[in-house]
């Protein structure tokens, strides 16, 4: 499947964003807030695999291969994930994450996730 100009450029929007909020992660000490034993030396593993798939999304979606449709979707996906669980720990009253980048990747990723979709429902398989 060959993706658009447009869906092209919003997979590797929401992937930088993405790929961005895990840098922010390391800043806000994000293994402290899921709990993670060994911490950041843990945390910098557990991100090797996830980086890594969206990176390879990332190839995939760019060669147009058959599989391209579910790995853009992924990184949607990837991206609602994200914002469901920081809004998870705003609820819970947890201070991280709310500096003002911090909320904007967050909600960039909302969005990206939700344009992703949308430029992605009326095109034919």
């Amino acid at each position: 499947m060959k993706l658009t100009l447009f869906q092209r450029t919003l997979f590797l929007l929401n992937a930088t964003v993405l790929i961005t909020h895990q840098i922010d992660a390391a800043f806000w000490h994000e293994w402290e807030l899921f709990h993670i034993p060994g911490g950041n030396q843990v945390n910098l593993l557990l991100n090797l695999p996830i980086i890594a798939f969206v990176l390879y999304a990332q190839a995939q979606v760019s060669a147009g291969t058959p599989q391209t449709r579910a790995y853009y979707k992924s990184i949607a996906a990837l991206g609602y994930l994200t914002v469901v669980i920081h809004t998870g720990f705003f609820l819970s009253g947890s201070e991280a994450f709310i500096q003002p980048m911090s909320i904007a990747l967050l909600v960039a990723a909302a969005v990206l996730s939700t344009l992703q979709l949308l430029a992605l429902r009326n095109q034919s398989t």
